[in-house]
């Protein structure tokens, strides 16, 4: 199956049951296709620049929409997909924000911007509740551990950054790319992370086991 759009997609994500696909496109819209047949389902329209980040909560009701450009308006707004509705505009990053990532239980957000800060909002209120200061240059990447408990992101300072989640403090620096560090993930136990760098490499971290215990 092939789906097209006008300005191509820059940024696409499976719902939670895998029965529709989202995509962020160039044009700022956000366009949904039911996976199995590619029909068209719907289209979003908020932002003023490229969609770089768009994903859905885990209980597949809401999508998480962030863009960057010259353009952009700073913020990620969440929608709720069935009535077309924006529940939230999260505000407070003063640069683009890249990255938008639902917690395992729905209940929260995180974002990640060039403003060289990743901020944890509460997913019904739209309220900032930790704003997570460290990394020294733009972050492109924020996201929860299978528990919820802690984030690793991702940076142009050549590092990745473990945190505690509840109380924002930095738990592990991860050095050792020779470039920016685009993107980060957690493993399904948690105990591990794995880093993607335009250094070329992609490395494979043990983390401290008092970050998971």
């Amino acid at each position: 199956m092939e789906v097209r759009v006008a300005q191509g997609p820059s940024a696409v994500s499976f719902s939670p049951d895998g029965r529709t696909i989202v995509a962020g496109c160039f044009d700022r819209i956000a366009i949904f296709w039911e996976a199995e047949s590619g029909e068209e389902l719907l289209r979003l329209r908020g932002h003023d620049d490229t969609l770089c980040s768009v994903v859905f909560s885990p209980d597949g009701r809401k999508i998480g929409i962030a863009g960057v450009g010259l353009y952009a308006d700073n913020t990620v707004r969440i929608w709720n997909i069935e009535s077309r509705e924006e529940l939230q505009t999260l505000s407070g990053h003063a640069n683009s924000v890249w990255s938008v990532a639902f917690s395992p239980d729905g209940k929260r957000i995180v974002t990640a911007s060039d403003d060289r800060t990743v901020r944890i909002w509460d997913a019904e209120s739209g309220k900032e509740l930790q704003k997570l200061v460290g990394h020294t240059n733009a972050v492109f990447s924020a996201v929860f551990s299978p528990d919820g408990k802690r984030i690793v992101t991702a940076s142009n300072d050549r590092t990745a950054r473990i945190w505690d989640a509840e109380s924002g403090k930095e738990l592990q620096k991860l050095v050792g790319h020779a470039d920016t560090v685009i993107d980060a993930s957690f493993s399904p136990d948690g105990k591990r992370v794995v880093t993607a760098s335009l250094d070329g490499i992609a490395r494979i971290w043990i983390l401290d086991p008092p970050f998971f215990r």
